[in-house]
């Protein structure tokens, strides 16, 4: 377990590899009690070879039609057409800075933060955090756009979500980072008594895995929101009948039916992207609908970076989004919902004390 005695400094200096090449592994990411279930990727390649292929890797002769690249982007998929994506590719998106942002610290024990330059506290030392898993870098770019005072923390452990499993599985982990991130507020802000006041966990592709230990931990009950981005699997009982293996994702189901009370907030998306070996976060986000007695509505509209709208169901404060796409630019793109969320939901729903430059 070499892995884990890394220090923070070293995780960071990794997580911005990690997030580069996080977009040409795309969908490696794994259920986190699956990985022996789907077939293993290719032998390695570069990262402009990957970058040309369907977000889908599968077995040679086995890929399933619905798994392949749209005609329009099957030549060359990182070049999306204009008018879809407006010139903009989903996993190189434009960096617009740090806004009132400081640059990432390496001031927690896992992974990086970013705080606003001044402010985003209470007298009384309440501040509000979103720790991210998967795509730090990515992720901050849509934060910036629109967080007005919350604390964000990004971690990458590496490809498939066993890493971020196996990377909070011990129950003193989550507890020691947010201890970490409280001692560098107090730090920074100079308010000794600085601790988190709303918490939310948020993740794209394989990061879900630490998520799902978090929850089922004592520190879980801590957590007011969860964010899925195109990021829940599970494995499958038997392929052949698409049976789930439910006891994975129990513990979502349990914070929906939560949110869907008020008495949390929810956001999951899911493209139609079909995996190889275990479920895709379509089939995940129907059962989780299913078990709340829901049905989804059918929805059309034009989202952000080529994202298209196809289904949506709410209740209470728990929200699904469904987009067509069976790529890995549509698989990047989620990672775009992050900026409404943060200001139409998050923020709005805990009344974040401002930050500024």
């Amino acid at each position: 377990m070499r892995f884990f005695s890394l220090s923070s400094k070293s995780l960071s200096r990794i997580g911005a590899l990690v997030s580069l090449l996080g977009a040409t592994s795309l969908l490696a990411s794994l259920p986190a009690s699956a990985e022996d279930a789907a077939p293993k990727p290719e032998a390695q390649e570069t990262a402009k070879e990957a970058d040309n292929k369907p977000a889908v890797l599968v077995a040679p002769k086995a890929e399933p039609a619905a798994a392949q690249a749209p005609k329009a982007e099957s030549k060359q998929a990182s070049a999306p057409a204009k008018k879809r994506r407006g010139g903009i590719h989903p996993c190189m998106t434009p960096d617009p800075g740090f806004g009132i942002y400081d640059r990432w610290s390496n001031e927690p024990s896992i992974g990086q933060m970013i705080a606003p330059k001044k402010g985003g506290i209470t007298k009384s030392g309440g501040f509000d955090l979103v720790v991210h898993f998967h795509g730090h870098e990515p992720i901050r770019k849509e934060f910036v756009k629109t967080a007005k005072g919350s604390v964000l923390v990004g971690i990458d452990l590496g490809i498939g979500s066993g890493a971020y499993a196996q990377g909070f599985a011990a129950p003193n982990t989550f507890p020691q980072l947010l201890a970490s991130v409280e001692a560098a507020m107090a730090k920074k802000t100079g308010n000794p008594k600085a601790h988190v006041r709303k918490l939310a966990l948020s993740s794209w592709s394989a990061g879900y895995g630490a998520i799902e230990q978090i929850l089922r931990q004592q520190a879980g009950k801590r957590v007011d929101a969860v964010i899925l981005l195109d990021s829940l699997h599970t494995g499958y009982i038997d392929e052949r009948s698409k049976a789930l293996k439910t006891g994975q994702i129990d513990v979502f189901v349990d914070y929906a039916k939560r949110a869907a009370k008020k008495q949390a907030f929810m956001f999951l998306s899911h493209s139609s992207i079909i995996p190889p070996g275990y479920a895709s976060t379509t089939e995940v986000a129907s059962y989780v609908i299913g078990e709340l007695k829901g049905k989804p509505k059918k929805a059309k509209r034009a989202d952000v970076l080529g994202l298209d709208l196809i289904r949506r169901y709410d209740k209470g404060d728990f929200h699904v989004r469904g987009y067509t796409g069976d790529d890995k630019p549509d698989h990047c793109a989620h990672i775009g919902l992050m900026a409404d969320i943060v200001r139409v939901h998050l923020e709005a729903r805990w009344k974040t004390p401002r930050g500024k430059s």
